[in-house]
């Protein structure tokens, strides 16, 4: 099981609007295919009408009273599957914090579906914490939203700084442009200029949209309510590139 999880230290960013079109469009493709909402807010759970709520919460898990194959939720979309958030998850970093080896935990409670599924979208809360350090130790890539502004770069050149200090050799970084608006003009300069300083920034951008906005209301995948909207093709572009990244050429 390949797990990818949309991840950045800062909010408000495009990180659940990413995971849920980009496990949407994996499912659509043929993949059995499982979203986890890591995020205690729930915006991944509410998008595809699953209460965030588990029975028992965070420390049922821990204490295997309930594992993950219990508590995963069918969507309405064939081969794909959620495992909503719970408020508990906030806890995580207590929890888990004096537990033996803390930072491999998520992949303890992964273990037992790791066989079930082709891959795991991660929805993340943006924090470093224990439970980043979980992901980061676990995920095969971080797919990370930028919108083309100084204070997202500066982040994502504190996320380098932190991966330098603590390596994660296996982990690939996936940084894309999110919300971009192309009126203006720091946004058009800053997607110009910044792949020649960071040449992992993935080709395709996802533009500031209405119809993005309308997933909170649609309460679905873009792509399955305006398919032919200019987000929901240029998510069709940016998984394609995230396949070629991670699973070679897509299926034709």
């Amino acid at each position: 099981m390949k797990i990818i999880a949309t991840y950045n230290l800062k909010g408000g960013v495009g990180k659940t609007s990413t995971a849920v079109n980009m496990a949407y469009l994996a499912a659509r493709d043929g993949y059995r295919t499982l979203l986890w909402d890591l995020d205690p807010q729930g915006a991944a759970s509410f998008c595809f009408r699953v209460k965030p709520k588990i029975k028992g919460g965070i420390d049922a898990l821990r204490s295997h009273r309930r594992t993950l194959d219990d508590v995963v939720k069918a969507t309405d979309f064939a081969g794909l599957d959620l495992i909503p958030a719970d408020f508990s998850f906030r806890n995580f970093d207590q929890v888990f914090s004096d537990s033996r080896k803390p930072t491999k935990q998520l992949m303890k409670l992964l273990f037992p579906i790791s066989r079930e599924y082709d891959l795991l979208f991660i929805d993340c809360a943006p924090a470093i914490s224990l439970v980043s350090e979980n992901i980061f130790y676990a995920a095969d890539a971080l797919l990370v939203p930028l919108i083309p502004t100084p204070f997202s770069v500066r982040t994502y050149n504190q996320m380098l700084n932190y991966f330098d200090k603590v390596p994660s050799k296996h982990l690939k970084l996936l940084p894309f442009f999110s919300m971009y608006d192309k009126r203006r003009v720091l946004h058009r300069e800053i997607m110009a200029n910044l792949p020649a300083e960071f040449n992992e920034i993935l080709h395709t951008p996802i533009p500031y949209c209405k119809s993005v906005e309308l997933m909170g209301v649609q309460r679905a995948p873009v792509g399955s309510f305006a398919s032919d909207s200019v987000p929901a093709r240029a998510y069709e572009k940016l998984w394609k590139e995230v396949h070629k990244q991670l699973l070679g050429e897509p299926r034709l």
